[in-house]
């Protein structure tokens, strides 16, 4: 069966059928369809926010927060974590993307994140101790765990280059607002399924629309 659902998520065929988006294996495992959103957009955040303190390039965040979103499609998140899945995509992404983060400084980020989320006080890792290991290790799995689910399919195509492309031949690159809304709705449509739900071009141009009619009414 995940063999089935990887042919679908191929370099050919990108984006998700129907059947995918209505019957994810989370909703099979019984997890609500409100506690499944919740807990994507949370993984997606931790991911963003993690990739921003460690200084990474947006592409690098963006790639993994689809790598992210592409893995709980083919698995449930009653069986992985998504801090762990974060954590594997992000330093995956990274790779893919050749700017690579080290393992140590990925999981002081995750560690001090997560501890902020819950309201705990932030204390430093202790660099041989217990839990570091427990998250090396949990990091390394889940690695493993998204190149096999996914099929080793982890080439994403990001719409930046066309936002750039569309803003120099509209000639709105030094244009006060268009540049960075665009680029924020772009960035947003990460944090939810729509990049899975559409090619980049039509990413865009749906972004790019919007941006025009927001831009128009201020």
């Amino acid at each position: 069966m995940d063999l089935f659902k990887m042919s679908k998520l191929s370099l050919q065929n990108a984006i998700l059928t129907y059947e995918q988006l209505e019957t994810t294996p989370s909703k099979i495992d019984e997890i609500s369809e409100d506690l499944e959103d919740n807990l994507r957009k949370l993984g997606c955040d931790l991911i963003q926010s993690a990739g921003i303190l460690l200084r990474l390039p947006q592409v690098a965040m963006a790639t993994a927060q689809v790598l992210f979103q592409r893995f709980f499609y083919v698995a449930s998140l009653r069986k992985f974590s998504i801090r762990d899945i974060g954590m594997g995509s992000l330093f995956l992404a990274s790779k893919v993307q050749e700017s690579p983060c080290k393992i140590r400084d990925l999981i002081n980020v995750y560690h001090y994140l997560i501890q902020r989320y819950r309201n705990l006080p932030v204390e430093p890792l202790e660099y041989f101790g217990s839990e570091v290991y427990e998250m090396k290790e949990a990091l390394t799995v889940a690695e493993m765990q998204i190149l096999k689910k996914l099929g080793f399919n982890v080439h994403v195509q990001l719409p930046y280059g066309l936002m750039v492309n569309y803003l120099k031949v509209l000639e709105l690159t030094e244009h006060e607002t268009i540049p960075q809304k665009a680029w924020g709705y772009l960035n947003d449509a990460h944090i939810t399924n729509k990049c899975l739900c559409m090619l980049p071009t039509a990413n865009h141009c749906m972004r790019s629309d919007l941006v025009s009619c927001t831009s128009s009414s201020s």
